[in-house]
């Protein structure tokens, strides 16, 4: 029995709390399970500071209406809270996943969020290149406010997984 009452060793802040959770999950009969539903409380921790990510792009100054799907709802869209428990990498964390048929731009999360912008080709004209700047730094802003809130409600499904465990050994 390690020094916190668990049966196991667990760092909230450390990639080994997480591996030796998921460790002692598999060990349980109902792992499977165990397992689903933490992941599935980890994300729902996520889910605000997703949505205050999807907030940030929106608020993005439009240029105009246009007949192409909307880059910014785009966008939004593919922001969201993804858990991985085992293998190369474990953790939780919220993703701008790529945008893969819009306008044919496929990095746009990454490309709106950074200072120099992007460069692209204007409609019409075969030989005129345009530098175009989103809203800067708007998903590291949005992650700045809740990401405090967001790491804690994730440690704390760990931790109330780690005691449901606990609970059935002890």
């Amino acid at each position: 029995m390690a020094a916190n009452g668990l049966p196991f060793e667990l760092h909230i802040d450390t990639q080994e709390g997480l591996a030796a959770l998921t460790r002692a999950i598999r060990a349980e009969a109902d792992g499977k399970e165990l397992r689903k539903e933490l992941a599935k409380n980890m994300r729902e921790a996520l889910k605000p500071a997703a949505a205050e990510a999807k907030s940030g792009i929106m608020s993005m100054a439009s240029a105009g209406p246009g007949t192409a799907p909307g880059l910014r709802s785009s966008v939004a869209r593919k922001i969201r809270p993804e858990v991985k428990l085992g293998g190369r990498w474990s953790g939780a964390r919220v993703k701008a996943f790529k945008t893969k048929n819009i306008r044919h731009f496929p990095n746009a999360p990454k490309r709106t969020n950074r200072a120099s912008g992007w460069r692209h080709l204007v409609y019409g004209r075969a030989d005129s290149w345009v530098t175009q700047h989103g809203k800067v730094d708007w998903f590291d802003h949005a992650m700045q406010g809740v990401g405090p809130q967001a790491k804690e409600a994730v440690e704390k499904a760990m931790s109330d997984m780690a005691r449901r465990l606990a609970s059935r050994i002890g």
